[in-house]
């Protein structure tokens, strides 16, 4: 059986949650995997960094074996990297998610204790190096993602990755409800990555004006924009605004100051909150399990509204 198969059959529905910063935590990503969908946190999230191993530990007690993720940031101003990835072998994460740089030494340690590792891309050539690096899937970031995203066209991408990758294929890109999903699946995916719609969610950490802004909030509120990472991603524009910033006329950031290690670097922007397109669909706050139950009801009924019953 295929690792994509595999991994199905083990999940009520065919849903990675996205790790967002500060956002996801040992909390929300226990709920997820409970629910029947794969949860995951960035291990920066998890700060002194000594706190990594007890979120480890408090989260494998309490989902047993079901498969849940780590987001490693792989760029060189992360210091933190080889002292998360040793906790991630020690830990024997299932999955491990990868962005930004070519994971060749992730791969090497997390296939040594049998994991698997699924790496970010926005492009065919990022796509191209990752699978060169060995990693088991792809996660193609589309126009429209929350946070660092790209701008092609999810049919645009999907199709052209299947053209020569037959493995793994999360989509990413404003995927907001259990249609969606159903979307993901008939354009080629396998799964659907989803990080905006579990922001207004009771376990999520972030503050109640954040989830309140992303139920408020319609496509046209959302601002892509490298200046705050040095990536370009999307942003809420409320939260631009607030921070005292004209969201129409933002600058570039300069690339080589971009900071994925330090303390304050997750402090200069932190009110800067970001979400993708899909916050249209979102209009109340529930628990994880209520939304995953109502993920799959959506699921279902656009399922059989095109299949028939």
């Amino acid at each position: 059986m295929s690792y994509a198969k595999e991994l199905k059959r083990r999940l009520t529905l065919p849903v990675i949650a996205a790790p967002m910063f500060i956002v996801s935590g040992p909390k929300m990503v226990i709920a997820q995997c409970r629910a029947g969908i794969v949860g995951s946190f960035p291990s920066l999230n998890a700060r002194p960094a000594e706190e990594l191993d007890r979120w480890l530990s408090e989260i494998k007690a309490a989902v047993g074996d079901a498969p849940f993720a780590v987001n490693l940031i792989v760029h060189a101003s992360n210091v933190r990297l080889q002292t998360d990835l040793e906790l991630c072998v020690k830990h024997r994460v299932p999955m491990v998610i990868t962005s930004l740089r070519p994971p060749g030494e992730v791969v090497k340690a997390v296939h040594g204790y049998g994991g698997g590792v699924f790496h970010d891309i926005i492009n065919i050539r990022h796509a191209k190096k990752a699978l060169e690096e060995g990693v088991d899937g792809l996660i193609a970031v589309c126009a429209g993602a929350g946070g660092h995203a790209g701008t092609l066209s999810p049919f645009a991408l999907v199709s052209e990755i299947r053209e020569f990758h037959q493995g793994p294929l999360i989509l990413a890109g404003a995927i907001a409800c259990g249609a969606h999903v159903l979307a993901a699946e008939a354009m080629g995916a396998d799964f659907a990555y989803m990080g905006t719609r579990f922001i207004a969610t009771q376990e999520a950490n972030a503050p109640e004006t954040y989830k309140q802004m992303i139920v408020d909030a319609a496509a046209e509120d959302i601002v892509y924009t490298s200046l705050f990472t040095g990536v370009h991603g999307n942003y809420l524009k409320p939260s631009i605004q607030n921070a005292g910033l004209d969201p129409d006329n933002l600058p570039s950031a300069d690339k080589s100051k971009m900071d994925f290690g330090g303390a304050a670097a997750a402090k200069v922007w932190k009110d800067i909150w970001g979400a993708g397109q899909g916050v249209g669909s979102v209009r109340d706050v529930p628990d994880v399990p209520t939304l995953v139950a109502r993920l799959k009801k959506e699921y279902d009924a656009a399922k059989t509204k095109l299949c028939g019953a």
